[in-house]
């Protein structure tokens, strides 16, 4: 086959592939006659890889010819309930769930992909089969519920790869054959602001703060079992929303209480991303390593939630952020409350916070970057003490001159 053929060829076989993405595709997992998962959804895959001449990027799609794959489970004791999609020459989409007494979430994300497949992957130097993976999947709803996101998300799995989902129904821990009629709709499918129906929003007083949060401890560890993250903090959301029952913008104080909080997240050599789930509500903490200064920091929160109260689920992001600077091999460390403004309508508070992303020996924090709060903190008691200790030295000086005036106004007879 001539090389323009050949071109031509792929350029029919990614039409194709276009063309069957157009509408999502269903799987199902059963044991025996009951289904456990069940999921209608579109998806996109982005993956970069290397050839002769540098790299290439092409853009998969998963087509209306994925199957249930073998790997698939309801899953058992011990045994998390998992589908797995295969299409194509040897690749499949894998989704591991898990669930608590409230939600259930996809746990864990991942993708195989065939290098030696020269339909997709043309001129790949390398012939091996890639498995890609994360924790940071952002995907949870209450239990009982369809988890429902038309509009289109993301999920990095790694450097070289980004997964693009839309039209989005799927549900696991499914009580029957069919997807509930209640939903949990991502944050994604509703608009960013929220006018209210009747009247002009209003601000309502800031609530009381219902106390300091208890400290929780959120530890990652990478692929190889090695710990990537240590972080001992208590938590703070200060969120600004439309009430329904106020008809009104309100601000909402929330601890993220640790017994009740659920983690996960994902590691490479320059990005550490802790994703904490609770009750309805999704925390995203990403830190960033410069290994140039080899300094890290927090460079990116996004949060979403869905109480019963907001008129619609709220979400916000921020990837330009600066906050929890430290060295590679050290720990950052601030007992004092820092509010961290995110957006102007949310701000996140923490209180005894000890992290350290990076290069972690031993297991344990390394020497700590002290914050400058704590460092005034400390200042204080020392110039207080200085201070005294300066005032008790005028007042004994002027003691002692006054005796020895008072001894000079003696005379021996």
């Amino acid at each position: 086959m001539s090389r323009a053929l050949r071109a031509a060829a792929l350029a029919a076989a990614a039409l194709l592939g276009w063309l069957a993405v157009a509408h999502a595709v269903t799987f199902e997992v059963k044991d025996g006659n009951s289904t456990c998962i069940k999921a209608e959804l579109s998806a996109n895959f982005n993956i970069t890889y290397i050839t002769a001449n540098g790299t290439k990027t092409v853009i998969v799609p998963l087509t209306d010819s994925a199957v249930v794959g073998s790997g698939s489970s309801c899953g058992d004791s011990g045994i998390s309930p998992e589908l797995l999609a295969s299409f194509g020459d040897g690749h499949s989409l894998g989704l591991v769930f898990s669930k608590d007494d409230r939600l259930y979430r996809v746990l864990n994300l991942s993708l195989t992909y065939n290098l030696s497949d020269s339909t997709i992957f043309p001129e790949s130097s390398k012939k091996e089969i890639v498995t890609l993976e994360t924790n940071a999947t952002g995907i949870s709803a209450q239990l009982n519920t369809t988890y429902r996101c038309l509009s289109s998300s993301s999920i990095r799995l790694g450097s070289d790869v980004t997964i693009t989902f839309s039209d989005v129904r799927m549900e696991a821990y499914m009580p029957s054959a069919n997807l509930s009629s209640e939903e949990t709709v991502c944050s994604a499918d509703f608009p960013a602001t929220t006018v209210a129906p009747t009247q002009s929003p209003t601000t309502a007083p800031t609530p009381p703060a219902p106390g300091n949060p208890e400290r929780g401890s959120y530890n990652l560890t990478d692929v190889n079992g090695t710990l990537c993250l240590l972080a001992n903090m208590g938590l703070q959301l200060n969120v600004t929303y439309f009430s329904k029952s106020q008809n009104k913008t309100v601000k909402g104080i929330v601890n993220l209480q640790p017994n009740r909080t659920s983690f996960t997240g994902s590691c490479d050599a320059t990005t550490v991303t802790l994703v904490l789930m609770y009750d309805l509500t999704n925390l995203s903490l990403t830190f960033t390593l410069n290994k140039t200064s080899i300094k890290y920091h927090l460079s990116a929160v996004s949060m979403s939630a869905a109480w019963s109260d907001m008129m619609a689920p709220f979400t916000v992001s921020n990837s330009s952020l600066n906050y929890l600077q430290g060295t590679l091999g050290r720990s950052y460390m601030c007992t004092a409350e820092q509010i961290l403004p995110v957006t102007n309508t949310f701000s996140l508070n923490t209180f005894r916070l000890q992290v350290q992303p990076f290069g972690i020996s031993g297991n344990k924090f390394g020497t700590a970057d002290e914050c400058q709060m704590d460092k005034d903190n400390m200042l204080i008691p020392i110039i207080v003490g200085a201070a005294l200790a300066g005032l008790v030295l005028i007042v004994l000086i002027a003691y002692l001159i006054g005796r020895k005036r008072s001894h000079a106004g003696y005379q021996t007879i």
